[in-house]
């Protein structure tokens, strides 16, 4: 065990920033995409709809629109507040030993809670880690082991995971002709399916899917477990591991005494350069950048991104402050474990609450082919008072 330097113990005062990133994040998860998507199926020759559909859907393989950056956003997020929240809990007298047992608790609940909201609808027991606070769970104890540490050792961990990640895919054979597609839930003649040696990277077909046909079927299920039909696999907590890695190195940046002025660069800089780093490793096929299995090169490119978006936030918020237009997100931001919960279960009662009160036909107010944006921000609407109402009586899901 090491002590943590005493930096890390000075207070740092609250930045509204962090508070308004992750509850952008979750109001953007809580909004299914306002139902955009399915707007833009009444607008079949616009480009523009068709440009917004496409941005509010996860791509199905190579690539990044706006909604594959609410996962790692989230996960980002994680590591940024365990830089502070730790740090709290040590100044309050908690001791080491203390602060492991509360992430091992946070690490298990988290994990099964994932489990919980995946059952939901389900006649038994769905036994899938793939959830994002699943995956967060199983990656929190071995995140909280490199609280303290230096940057050196963090960075050094982060390229250590995604090597070794990287290699488990690069050295695992290619499907040979007798291989189940089938049983995969693959078709061989995908069209995003990738060739050369980027094939080893394609869904279901990899390493880390055969570990889940083997893992998930030690649970029970009355069916065995082929596969997961969007290629999202267990093990994608070990690269998205490094996601938080890079967050935690984020909050202890803003934690530490440098210039708010220098913190920004410093956020912009190595946010420009992961980017480029994650878009290389694709462009010259080392690793192709795929948000379902969480690939390195996706794991680099999209903590590059959630690196310039916190300096957007803490750039406005914290150093000009203009602050007045991220109260709402901030109010999400507080309570994101709520707003998540509610996101799985609260989602049908308050459409179903709407319809018995208003009329069946509420959501067509202005016309059928808006219906689905407005009964998504009527939803969002009620969550986020919700939210308030927490927020205001000081009431805080914590785990």
């Amino acid at each position: 065990m090491t002590t943590t330097p005493a930096a890390s113990l000075t207070p740092a005062p609250r930045l509204v920033s962090l508070d308004a990133y992750r509850g952008f994040t979750m109001l953007a998860m809580a909004s299914g995409g306002l139902g955009l998507a399915e707007v833009a199926t009444h607008h079949p020759d616009s480009a523009v709809w068709q440009e917004i559909a496409r941005q509010m859907e996860h791509l199905p393989w190579v690539g990044c629109v706006a909604w594959d950056l609410i996962q790692p956003s989230f996960m980002f997020m994680v590591g940024v507040s365990m830089a502070y929240s730790y740090a709290s809990r040590q100044r309050r007298g908690d001791s080491y030993g203390q602060m492991f047992r509360h992430a091992l608790f946070r690490g298990i609940v988290l994990t099964l809670l994932g489990v919980f909201l995946r059952s939901n609808h389900k006649p038994e027991t769905y036994w899938t880690f793939e959830d994002v606070v699943s995956q967060i769970g199983l990656g929190y104890v071995f995140l909280f082991l490199l609280w303290g540490r230096s940057a050196k050792v963090q960075f050094t961990a982060a390229m250590l995971v995604l090597i070794g990640y990287w290699a488990l895919f690069a050295f695992w054979p290619l499907p040979g002709t007798d291989f189940d597609y089938a049983a995969a839930g693959v078709d061989p003649d995908w069209e995003y399916n990738l060739s050369g040696f980027a094939a080893h990277w394609n869904k279901n077909t990899n390493a880390a899917h055969a570990f889940d046909v083997w893992f998930l079927n030690l649970f029970p299920r009355s069916t065995v477990f082929q596969n997961n039909g969007g290629g999202y696999l267990t093990l994608s907590f070990i690269p998205s591991l490094a996601t938080m890695i890079f967050g935690l190195m984020a909050g202890e940046l803003l934690r530490s005494p440098r210039g708010g002025g220098r913190k920004f660069l410093i956020l912009v800089g190595t946010g420009a350069v992961a980017m480029a780093a994650g878009y290389a490793l694709d462009f010259y096929d080392i690793c192709p950048i795929v948000k379902r299995i969480w690939t390195p090169s996706w794991t680099i490119y999209s903590s590059g991104i959630c690196l310039l978006i916190l300096a957007a936030f803490y750039g406005v918020i914290d150093l000009a402050g203009v602050q007045f237009w991220a109260w709402p997100a901030v109010v999400v931001g507080m309570n994101s474990i709520a707003i998540y919960i509610m996101t799985w279960l609260f989602k049908g009662w308050i459409r179903e609450t709407y319809q018995t009160h208003l009329g069946q036909e509420i959501f067509n107010i202005f016309g059928e082919q808006y219906a689905s944006l407005v009964e998504h921000m009527a939803i969002l609407l009620a969550m986020w008072l919700i939210c308030l109402w927490m927020y205001r009586r000081k009431i805080f899901l914590r785990i």
